[in-house]
């Protein structure tokens, strides 16, 4: 195991990124924000980094108390990794940091990678800012499905997870990335989205009925 790096400052901000400002290891918050996973899955999900470098931020992040792995009882029988308590801190610094790169999200470039699912955090944001922020929503996009734990903070459970909701959501939203990325970056707001067509609300629960206000 490589030792830990340090700043050397006696300051929080270089404390916090003692912890978690390697390349990569913010982003592995955000997937395990969505509960357990396996190492299979985080890689899949995490394009671009190698097999190398996602296990030595793992161990890392293990080591600084921020992840934890164990093995899944029969018939699954493997490994996940999941979030401490600690880790799951991380949500609003994720949240913050997204807020904050909005700006710079741009068009999609050919080269950009997507997952349905790493719009989930900016959706969460865009969803209390529309007043809607209880109940489990489901979110449909051409490139996948994904649902939302709206009002749960990450230490409560997963904040999101992809594939259709468990059960039947409060609300529904079909929309596409661009209209995403439009609420991502702050250029309009949820509900005014909702009443211009660019997204389709269903359902009955709180969330889809303040939505649907005008």
């Amino acid at each position: 195991m490589s030792p830990r790096r340090s700043y050397d400052q006696y300051c929080s901000a270089a404390r916090a990124l003692d912890a978690v400002g390697d390349r990569w290891t913010l982003l592995i918050v955000r997937e395990l924000l969505a509960g357990p996973r396996r190492y299979t899955d985080l890689h899949a999900d995490l394009p671009g980094v190698s097999t190398d470098v996602l296990a030595s931020r793992l161990k890392d992040m293990e080591r600084e108390g921020l992840t934890t792995r164990r093995r899944l009882p029969p018939p699954g029988a493997a490994y996940v990794y999941e979030l401490t308590a600690r880790g799951s801190e991380l949500l609003p610094v994720l949240e913050a940091l997204g807020a904050w790169g909005a700006g710079e999200l741009g068009e999609r470039r050919p080269t950009d990678a997507l997952r349905a699912h790493w719009f989930a955090l900016p959706l969460l944001r865009a969803l209390r800012e529309a007043g809607a922020a209880e109940g489990l929503v489901e979110v449909r996009l051409e490139e996948g499905d994904f649902h939302l734990h709206a009002g749960v903070r990450g230490d409560d459970g997963p904040v999101y997870g992809d594939g259709p909701a468990p059960g039947e959501p409060d609300a529904r939203l079909v929309l596409d990335a661009g209209t995403c990325a439009a609420l991502s970056r702050g250029e309009t707001g949820l509900r005014d989205a909702v009443r211009e067509g660019r997204v389709e609300v269903t359902g009955d629960g709180t969330a889809a009925k303040a939505l649907r206000a005008v």
